[in-house]
């Protein structure tokens, strides 16, 4: 069963047909839309701010999801797929997303809707990552559009992703 802690009397608040995994944890001031994953050692740690994700987003193994004390939030939007080992920490990711595998994205920065940070990256506290582009190296910088496959990817992940999900439910096929 994953954990699932109240901060200050606040528990987080999932909505409806989201997948947690049994070593997930989730603690205080978090609001999940429907159809989310949050999958094995991720952490979402609501505790010194809020943490608000959209519909249909996965935060995928050993992702860390964190905020600022009285500084920064972390606003994450729908369609979002969070890589293994990422930390997103007060900052906010707007829809269709994809932050790569042991990606970092630190306080107050954005990255726009249909934006892909490649694994690895280091996205700066107050960097803005422009809608359609892909950000990479450390510290990231835009590297180019991208391509037709790459927004489509972007589409189908999330998809993918509660298609996973599914498969942790006896019974569902």
């Amino acid at each position: 069963m994953p954990l699932l802690l109240p901060v200050k009397g606040v528990y987080p608040a999932m909505g409806k047909n989201c997948f947690l995994a049994e070593n997930s944890t989730i603690v205080g001031d978090v609001t999940m839309g429907d159809h989310c994953s949050v999958w094995f050692n991720a952490v979402i740690r609501g505790d010194v701010n809020y943490i608000t994700i959209g519909d249909n987003t996965n935060i995928q193994d050993g992702a860390v999801i964190h905020c600022t004390y009285l500084k920064a939030a972390t606003i994450i939007g729908s369609n979002v797929s969070i890589g293994h080992n990422a930390l997103v920490h007060g900052c906010t990711l707007q829809d269709h997303v994809l932050i790569g595998m042991g990606a970092i994205v630190m306080d107050h920065a954005i990255v726009e809707e249909f934006c892909i940070i490649a694994a690895g990256a280091i996205v700066l506290e107050n960097t803005v990552c422009e809608s359609g582009f892909l950000y990479a190296g450390i510290p990231a910088r835009k590297i180019k559009p991208l391509t037709e496959e790459q927004i489509a990817l972007l589409k189908k992940l999330p998809e993918n992703y509660k298609m996973y999900s599914n498969w942790f439910i006896p019974d569902s096929e």
